[in-house]
């Protein structure tokens, strides 16, 4: 992605918080990288490197911004349907399998064999489309995961280490003294981070706005499961089954730009895979504005865009969730689920009527977390960079036809 200097300089100077998670601001004279709503004094023009992602200003050597928080920007879609070759397919599945932890406790050469591709080749796709080895990327995702985990909540600090992904507390500790120049206890200074009770966290994931709650809400509602799922008030509730790891979740809208999930298992391993499968399945990666905008250049639809603004498209927890859901009846799903679906440890109280988590697939693919792509779309016509045009594609196809 080309990103201009001189552009993106206006743009933190305006503070625009529709460039916010797009790219980021590397200052040089301080060696930190910034959002670009970052509400420090502007940087002089000669002074910054533009960086499309917090992987690549991290790998060059900056240090996360305290005051921004990029632990904090909306997650950002911009490296998806960077070419039609196929490439950017395989660094889609890559950074969805290190944003599950794929990278925590195996290496690189594991992850290309579940890609299919050559280490050499993995490389040179993610240093073009990403800006960022793949090693980086994790590294920074366990980073910007520690520390929103320090700031947002009251976990102690040895069960934020494991939950980020990190192999060891001493390992924890010494990434974060490079990075921030202090211990991670030094960061937790917040006293309006949640008081979860024990076996509970929550966490803010945020998004671009606007978001439609409620029509997402309908959508989870017709397809939701009993026993696996459940709808209380504007709460949608879950059980999930991952890393060996049962537990329970529910999302809720805030009143800032983000959902709030609030997670109940015993263990935390698997933190990093829940919050990966959440932001896929109510696709919070979305670019509203990039949508609309293009849509709304056909007359015919930009009145029915503008009466329903925020519109998103439900994903899947996992493939083989998605197509179990849609290739049985709701009578057969109650009795698989019982038959086969992973039983929890304990009832959740908030949540009585749940009792099953869906298991995990053992094949890689069906495992993987679903964005919304309709299946009808696959066929349509298309311009040359289909990736890019499919999310518009399909987002006509659910609520304009």
């Amino acid at each position: 992605m080309e990103l201009d200097p001189d552009f993106c300089h206006r743009a933190l100077a305006s503070r625009d918080a529709r460039f916010d998670g797009r790219f980021f601001i590397a200052v040089r004279s301080t060696g930190i990288y910034c959002r670009p709503i970052c509400p420090a004094r502007t940087a002089k023009r000669e002074n910054i490197t533009v960086y499309p992602t917090a992987a690549a200003a991290q790998e060059a050597g900056f240090r996360p911004c305290l005051r921004c928080r990029p632990e904090a920007a909306p997650d950002s879609g911009a490296w998806r349907g960077v070419a039609n070759s196929g490439h950017s397919h395989t660094v889609a599945r890559a950074l969805a399998l290190i944003e599950q932890g794929a990278l925590d406790d195996a290496g690189v050469a594991e992850l290309v064999d579940k890609l299919g591709v050559g280490e050499r080749q993995l490389r040179r796709l993610f240093a073009e489309h990403v800006g960022a080895s793949p090693l980086a990327v994790a590294q920074t995702r366990r980073v910007l995961l520690a520390k929103q985990l320090i700031h947002e909540t009251r976990l102690p600090l040895t069960d934020i280490a494991f939950a980020a992904g990190f192999g060891s507390v001493r390992r924890f500790n010494e990434v974060f003294q490079q990075l921030y120049r202090r211990a991670p206890g030094e960061l937790r200074r917040d006293a309006s981070a949640c008081q979860n009770a024990p076996g509970e966290v929550s966490l803010l994931l945020r998004y671009r706005p606007p978001y439609n709650w409620p029509d997402m809400l309908t959508q989870l509602a017709a397809q939701a499961v009993p026993g696996l799922e459940a709808i209380q008030g504007e709460v949608y509730a879950r059980a999930f089954c991952s890393r060996g790891v049962a537990g329970t979740l529910s999302v809720a809208p805030t009143r800032h730009p983000a959902l709030l999930v609030t997670v109940r298992t015993r263990q935390w391993q698997a933190l990093s895979d829940i919050l990966a499968r959440m932001r896929a399945m109510l696709d919070l990666a979305a670019d509203p504005d990039c949508i609309e905008r293009h849509l709304a250049q056909d007359p015919a639809l930009a009145e029915r865009i503008a009466a329903r603004p925020g519109l998103r498209l439900l994903g899947a927890w996992s493939m083989a969730e998605r197509t179990w859901k849609r290739e049985t009846t709701p009578n057969d799903r109650a009795i698989w689920l019982s038959q086969h679906g992973c039983p929890l440890p304990a009832a959740d109280p908030a949540f009585p009527s749940i009792s099953h988590a869906f298991p995990p697939s053992q094949n890689i693919e069906d495992d993987m977390p679903c964005a919304a792509e309709p299946d009808d779309c696959d066929h349509m016509p298309a311009p040359a960079h289909t990736d890019a045009w499919r999310p518009w594609r399909a987002y006509a196809r659910r609520y304009l036809d």
